[in-house]
């Protein structure tokens, strides 16, 4: 059976195609403003990359902020599950997941394969990436090389605000007192690792933990949570496609229990317009697409 699993968060857009156990195809792409033409071109993409046809897929399961901009979904299901069952398929031991998206983090405690309690933080910026992409431009660097940077700090600076606004203002501070950009990176991933594992501690951390989202593609974020959690880390091969995937292995799971007639009656029903009520001209520059190999955090 072919399945489909597409996830769209605020930032960034993933889709999984799968065959059983087998992934056939992702891509990952800014999600931009028109959250359903957005859809359709994962969709498309997907597709080519596969090689199959729209009338080829038995299930589609749509997952994240946007899941219900997804005309052509046969179920919506939270992210939350989505992506247990994504990290549960690549690690069986995982027991607590820190995904870290581009408005929110969230904490996920799994339990013999299922969701057991969850914890999020979407009224806050700190921690997530849009946090780190206005920090990055503080610093003046571009927002793949905050990570790396920071690893070279020899003296993390003190940093004890992590709202948006005063963390900028408090790394401008230290960076006028002369403290190497290095070190205010540094300081600023400790800090966020540290207002993280307090959140997520809440649901009681068990090994093996793992880190996904594109938080997880930030080296100085990784390790400085895992300084602070001194427990094993699993990160994903693709951090950012955890969500797709698990809403993929679901669609799958919904195909079998459909049946024949009952997918043919689904098909039948699909709405494949891109519908949408922004013009062309006002998202040209998010529609545009996004390699996954870059460092992203949606």
């Amino acid at each position: 059976m072919f399945c489909a699993g597409i996830d769209i968060g605020s930032t960034i857009t993933k889709i999984v195609i799968a065959n059983r156990n087998e992934v056939l195809a992702s891509v990952v792409q800014r999600t931009g403003a028109q959250h359903r033409r957005r859809a359709h071109r994962v969709m498309e993409d997907a597709l080519t990359q596969a090689g199959l046809a729209t009338s080829d897929l038995d299930y589609i399961v749509a997952t994240g902020y946007g899941r219900i901009n997804v005309p052509f979904a046969d179920a919506q299901i939270t992210e939350i599950t989505c992506h247990m069952r994504g990290v549960s398929w690549l690690d069986p031991d995982v027991r607590t997941i820190i995904d870290i998206g581009g408005q929110d983090c969230k904490g996920i405690k799994v339990k013999d394969g299922r969701l057991d309690d969850f914890i999020m933080n979407d009224k806050c910026a700190a921690g997530t990436g849009r946090f780190f992409e206005i920090i990055a431009k503080v610093l003046g660097i571009d927002l793949e090389e905050i990570g790396p940077l920071s690893l070279t700090s020899k003296n993390p600076a003190e940093i004890s605000n992590l709202c948006t606004v005063f963390a900028e203002q408090e790394a401008l501070s230290r960076l006028s007192e002369g403290v190497p950009i290095a070190d205010v990176a540094a300081g600023i991933h400790r800090a966020n690792a540290s207002r993280i594992y307090g959140m997520v501690r809440k649901i009681k951390i068990e090994e093996t933990v793992a880190i996904t989202g594109g938080g997880a593609k930030n080296s100085g974020l990784c390790h400085s949570l895992q300084e602070r959690l001194q427990l094993p880390v699993f990160i994903p091969p693709e951090p950012l496609i955890t969500g797709a995937l698990g809403a993929a292995l679901i669609a799958g799971e919904k195909a079998a229990r459909v049946g024949g007639p009952g997918l043919a009656a689904l098909k039948k029903h699909r709405r494949w317009d891109a519908a949408t009520f922004f013009s062309d001209s006002a998202t040209q520059a998010a529609m545009q697409p996004t390699n996954s190999q870059h460092s992203h955090m949606g």
